[in-house]
C-alpha cells in the first residue's frame, strides 16, 4: 500500500468516537481555526487551556465561535501546559497539542517523572509530507524536529517509533531509506556506516515491521529512474515511505523545502510518549496543523 493523499487522515479519524484533545495556550488565530475545523470534522472534542480572556479575544478578532469548545481558564503559560499534560496522563483528554508556547516548556512537562507522558522510549518526530511533484505521494521525514544528532541506537528507535506509526494508518510494512549523501559505505562518512547498520538490523530481525535499506541518497530514496540509473536494486530505493535523515538539520531542512518551496501539504507528531502529541511550527499553515490533528487522533485511537 502506498499513501497517495494525505486528506486520507481525515477519512481515517473520523472513524469512531471524537478524541479529546487538549491544546496549551492556543493563542494564535490559525490553532484555533485548526481546532475549530478539526471539531466540525468529527475528529476531536476540543479543550482550550490558557488565559481565557486571552483565548476569546483572539477568536472574535477572526470570527470563530468557540460554541461547544471547553475552555480551563488558567493564566500562567507553566501551569496552562502542566494542566494539559495531567489532563492527557490521566485519560481526560487523548492526545495533546502545543500551542504558542516554547516546545522545551511542552516537553519539559511532558517528561516529568510523576504527571508526564514519558514511557522509557524514545521521543521522536515523524512529519508526513504530501508532495506535488511526486504524484501526490505522501513520504514521512524523521527526526527533523526532536533528536539533534542521534546515534546509531537512536536512529533504530526513532525507526521504532516511526514503523508503530505507520502500522496503526494503515502501511503493514513501511520501507525506511537511511539517508546520507551517497549510496556507498564510506568510514569517513558517519551516516553511511550507521544507515548500512541499521539495514543489517533489519536483514536481521532487529528492526521489525519494515524493510531499512541504506545508505540511500535523496534523489534514489524517492525516484526509481534514479535507482535504476545509478544500478541500485532495493525495495526502498525509489519507494521509500519514509526518509530517515542523519540529523536535525538536514531533516528540517527537507521539510521546510517540501512545505514553503513545493507546495506541499504536512502533518507532524511527537511518538514514543504514551499519547501522540500534536507539534506544529507557528508559521506552519492551518491545513497543516489541522492535518496533524488528525494524524494525532489516528495515532491515539489505535
Amino acid at each position: 500500500m502506498t499513501m497517495q493523499k494525505l486528506d486520507f487522515l481525515l477519512d481515517e479519524s473520523r472513524k469512531g468516537r471524537p478524541m479529546t484533545l487538549a491544546l496549551a495556550c492556543p493563542y494564535g488565530d490559525d490553532a484555533i481555526g485548526a481546532i475549530i475545523g478539526a471539531k466540525r470534522e468529527g475528529i476531536v472534542r476540543a479543550i482550550l487551556i490558557g488565559d481565557e480572556g486571552r483565548i476569546r479575544t483572539v477568536a472574535e478578532q477572526d470570527g470563530y465561535d468557540l460554541s461547544g469548545i471547553d475552555i480551563v481558564d488558567e493564566k500562567s503559560d507553566e501551569k496552562a501546559v502542566e494542566k494539559s499534560v495531567r489532563m492527557v496522563s490521566s485519560g481526560e483528554a487523548d492526545l495533546l497539542m502545543k500551542g504558542l508556547v516554547k516546545t522545551s516548556s511542552l516537553l519539559k512537562a511532558v517528561l516529568d517523572k510523576e504527571w508526564g507522558l514519558r514511557t522509557g522510549s524514545l521521543l521522536s518526530h515523524l512529519f508526513l509530507f504530501e508532495i506535488p511533484n511526486l504524484e501526490r505521494r505522501v513520504i514521512g521525514i524523521s527526526d527533523g524536529g526532536m533528536n539533534t544528532y542521534p546515534d546509531l541506537s537512536a536512529k533504530a528507535k526513532i525507526i521504532e517509533n516511526a514503523v508503530a506509526c505507520y502500522h496503526k494508518i494503515g502501511i503493514p510494512q513501511p520501507k525506511i531509506a537511511a539517508l546520507a549523501a551517497v549510496e556507498a559505505v564510506n568510514p569517513e562518512m558517519q551516516a553511511t556506516l550507521d544507515a548500512a547498520a541499521l539495514a543489517k538490523m533489519n536483514e536481521r530481525g532487529q528492526i521489525r515491521g519494515c524493510i531499512v535499506d541504506g545508505p540511500l541518497a535523496l534523489d534514489n530514496a524517492v525516484s526509481e529512474e534514479s535507482a535504476r540509473i545509478k544500478g541500485i536494486n532495493s525495495p526502498a530505493a525509489g519507494n521509500a515511505d519514509m526518509l530517515l535523515v542523519p540529523d536535525i538539520e538536514s531533516g528540517n531542512f527537507i521539510g521546510k523545502v517540501l512545505l514553503y518551496m513545493t507546495g506541499g501539504k504536512g502533518a507532524g507528531v511527537i511518538l514514543g510518549a504514551r499519547k501522540p502529541i500534536v507539534l506544529t511550527s507557528r508559521f506552519d499553515s492551518m491545513q497543516t496543523k489541522l492535518l496533524s490533528i488528525a494524524l494525532g487522533a489516528v495515532v491515539a485511537r489505535s
